[in-house]
Order: C-alpha cells, then sequence, then structure tokens
C-alpha cells in the first residue's frame, strides 16, 4: 500500500495545480469536436459538447477557488499549463490518449474513456505505478515519482482526505483572501453552482462536486445535484438515445438522437503548427489563434487573482474563438490528403499579456446563457 502523498500545503499546492490543468486539458478537444460539426448540423451532439465544455470550465473555477482558499495563486500561463496532444490521462489500464479529433466515434470513446468511472478496487489500489514509456501523463502524483491515479475520482479522493489531514495539523491551512473566491454571482453555467471555498467542507464539498460531474462515481447516472453526469452524456451519444431517471447505465430509455457522422469538417487529428505550409496564411491563422487562446487563459487566470467579476467574460470568450476555429476547420490542410486544417493549442511563451477589461467584461447571467455556436 502506498502511504499518503500529500504530508503538507505544499503537496497540496501541487495537487491543486495539477487539478487545475486535469480540467482544463479536456477543454481543447472538447472545442475541437464541437466546431468541427457543419453548423446547423448535429444539434443534440454539439448541445451535450458545449454543456460540458462550459462545465469543465466551472470544474476549473472550483479548483482555483480550493486553492486560492489555501493562499496558493492559479496561473493558467505557466509553461506546460496546457498539454501537448496527444496526452495521456491515466485510467488504470493505459488504453487511450487524449487526441485533439473532429466529432466521430472515436472522439466520443475517448470523451467517455475521460469521464468513465473509475473506483480503484481497494484503497490499496488507488495509486498504480507508471510504465517507463509513458511520460505526460495529466494525473500523476506530483508528489510520488513515477506513480498515477487509478481514475479522476482517485485523483480527487487523494486531495479530499488529503485536505483533511493537512487541516488537521494545520489551523491556519485555510487562510487565503476571500476577495480571490469566485462567487455563484459570477459564474453560470445551468448544472451546478460555484462553491465559494473558506474551511475544510466547503473545499471538499467543491471537490466532490468535481468528481461527481464528471464520472458520476458514487451518485450513478445523475450527480447529487440531479444532473446527468458527463460521462453517461456522452454515452447517449454512443447508444443513441437521451437517460431518463430510473434508466439502467448501458439502457436508455428516453428519446432517440440523431447524429449524423458525415456533417462534420475532417480535421487532421491532433494537428501540429509543424504540418502548416511554412509561411502560409494558413500558417498565420494558426499561430493567431494560439495567441488568442492564450489570452484566453491570461484573462481567466486574473479573474483567478482578485477580478472574478471577469469570469463571464472568460466563459463568453471561450465561445468568441469560434471564428478562429471556424477559419481553420473549414479549410483543406495542404499536403494531409484532403484533411482540414484545426487549431494545434501550442502556446507562446508569454502569450497573452494583461487582457484588461473588455466592454462588455460586465456581462450579466443572461448574456452568459445566450452565447450561441
Amino acid at each position: 500500500m502506498i502511504a499518503s502523498t500529500i504530508e503538507n500545503r505544499d503537496d497540496l499546492v501541487s495537487y491543486l495545480n495539477a487539478a487545475m490543468s486535469l480540467e482544463h486539458a479536456t477543454i481543447p478537444p472538447y472545442l475541437t469536436a464541437y466546431y468541427s460539426i457543419h453548423s446547423g448540423t448535429n444539434s443534440d451532439a454539439a448541445h451535450i459538447i458545449r454543456v460540458t465544455a462550459v462545465e469543465e470550465m466551472l470544474h476549473l473555477t472550483l479548483a482555483a477557488n480550493v486553492l486560492n482558499a489555501i493562499g496558493g495563486k492559479p496561473d493558467l500561463t505557466r509553461p506546460g499549463f496546457v498539454p501537448s496532444y496527444p496526452a495521456y490521462l491515466p485510467d488504470g489500464e493505459d488504453d487511450f490518449t487524449v487526441d485533439l479529433r473532429p466529432f466521430s466515434p472515436e472522439a466520443v470513446e475517448t470523451f467517455c474513456k475521460i469521464e468513465r468511472p473509475g473506483k480503484a478496487p481497494s484503497a490499496d489500489s488507488r495509486l498504480v505505478e507508471t510504465p517507463d514509456s509513458r511520460t505526460h501523463f495529466l494525473v500523476s502524483s506530483p508528489t510520488a515519482e513515477k506513480m498515477r491515479f487509478y481514475s479522476i475520482g482517485e485523483f480527487y479522493e487523494e486531495i479530499i482526505e488529503g485536505l483533511e489531514k493537512v487541516a488537521a495539523n494545520d489551523p491556519a491551512l485555510f487562510h487565503g483572501d476571500p476577495a480571490r473566491q469566485v462567487g455563484p454571482e459570477y459564474f453560470y453555467s445551468g448544472g451546478g453552482a460555484i462553491t465559494v471555498v473558506t474551511d475544510l467542507q466547503s473545499a471538499q464539498q467543491a471537490l466532490r462536486f468535481i468528481a461527481g460531474q464528471g464520472e458520476g462515481l458514487d451518485s450513478g447516472i445523475y450527480d447529487a445535484d440531479g444532473e446527468l453526469a458527463h460521462y453517461y452524456r456522452f454515452r447517449q451519444l454512443q447508444l443513441g438515445r437521451y437517460y431518463q431517471v430510473g434508466d439502467r447505465p448501458d439502457a436508455p430509455s428516453g428519446p432517440s438522437l440523431s447524429i449524423s457522422w458525415d456533417e462534420v469538417h475532417k480535421v487532421k487529428v491532433s494537428v501540429r503548427l509543424a504540418d502548416y505550409p511554412a509561411g502560409s496564411e494558413l500558417a498565420r491563422v494558426a499561430r493567431d489563434f494560439n495567441a488568442d487562446y492564450g489570452a484566453f487563459l491570461a484573462l481567466l487566470t486574473k479573474a483567478f487573482d482578485g477580478r472574478p467579476d471577469l469570469l463571464q467574460e472568460g466563459v463568453c470568450e471561450m465561445f468568441r474563438l469560434r471564428d478562429g476555429f471556424n477559419r481553420l476547420v473549414c479549410n483543406p490542410l495542404p499536403g494531409s490528403g484532403g484533411l482540414h486544417a484545426g487549431p494545434t493549442f501550442e502556446i507562446p511563451a508569454g502569450a497573452g499579456p494583461d487582457p484588461g477589461v473588455s466592454p462588455d467584461a460586465g456581462a450579466t447571467d443572461e448574456t452568459a446563457r445566450t452565447v450561441t455556436r
């Protein structure tokens, strides 16, 4: 049995930084699939992916609240925060990588693997040794070398238990500035509310919500708030039917979903800047997109650094990247056999200087609700 990998506040900071990296790492794959769908088609799938991406922003914010509560400093612009795709996510079997893919059965299969429930058979098996050939696990232990977690749910359980352990020995653990907390008035997702973190109970509540909404680890098909867990939302796309209350996990009985796998821009999987013709207009567009994404991450960092009012602008900005997506995914990539271009999410060093405040940074909840594709 591996002993606790969290002994002190510094260990918690390392884990919470890893949690923020993990929650963000799902957003580029989800957005790539979402924007690859031809406009006006596959409305069921587009809605499921879009709502899930917004809720990943909710998870990112909750992790930032916990980090701020213990005096940490969230930084989404730090080197390595955005992974180099394809990247591994540990699930105990090493059977998949996370790629930037167009909407497809393969993409949905990856999404299900990311979100799938994975409670370890016993406490002894929460941590799994990392094979030497794997170098980029997003949820490896930041304090136990060459060890990763059986699942994302078990990763969060480690943090939850670590918080309790450290708080028992450090009464001043939750000393962070309350002004750095993002409250529910600053974020609307439709699938859960922000938890303001001030103590052990609220920190554990926030982290259990993240794990439950993603995997449905302890709550079954629905999370504690009665929302369908992310894993089962994506399973609907595989099974072609919506879940309704009372359904078994593999037998949804609600209305059917209409999916057309051909109504999609066939984006090159995990395209890189090196795949673009040097000096081409398409390469410039790809670089510009990466710079814009860097600015988006800088805006979120500022929101988590005492400007929570900027978070609504950040959520809207995530979907204002639409134009950059469309300029790429609608165009064939020369030399790729007819496949299309796509964002690479290779964020340049120093990207995203202080973004300031755009004219509509004070958007209301209603504005956040009505951002469209």
